[in-house]
């Protein structure tokens, strides 16, 4: 694979694992009245998907970037992908404190990505 095109592939994947991780958390909460079991189930399922595109991620961008830096890179990303679910999938309001604790995340990440 090209060096260059280590970062996008990496953080490509890490977005399509992170949507298929929020779905498997997350995607039940509309469906309460499914048993507990059920929705595991279905969860787990869900969560297989997001391994294989997790641990590929991490495979290809560990070396490009730092062990930290690519936990930070799919902090970051989930967190931006929970906020575009919760608002769209859960129809839940995002509030001004929720954007200033994750502004606070981001700027912890800046720490990171700087020498």
């Amino acid at each position: 694979m090209f060096a260059s095109a280590t970062p996008f592939v990496t953080i490509g994947l890490l977005i399509l694992s992170n949507v298929f991780m929020t779905f498997a958390w997350y995607g039940h909460l509309k469906f309460e009245s499914k048993p507990l079991y059920l929705v595991i189930m279905v969860s787990w399922g869900i969560a297989f998907f997001e391994y294989w595109a997790q641990v590929p991620a991490n495979r290809i961008g560990y070396g490009y970037f730092n062990a930290a830096q690519l936990k930070t890179i799919q902090e970051i990303i989930t967190l931006s992908v929970f906020v575009i679910f919760s608002v769209l999938y859960l129809g839940e309001p995002i509030h001004w404190k929720q954007i200033v604790g994750f502004g606070f995340i981001a700027l912890g990440a800046f720490f990171i990505f700087t020498k």
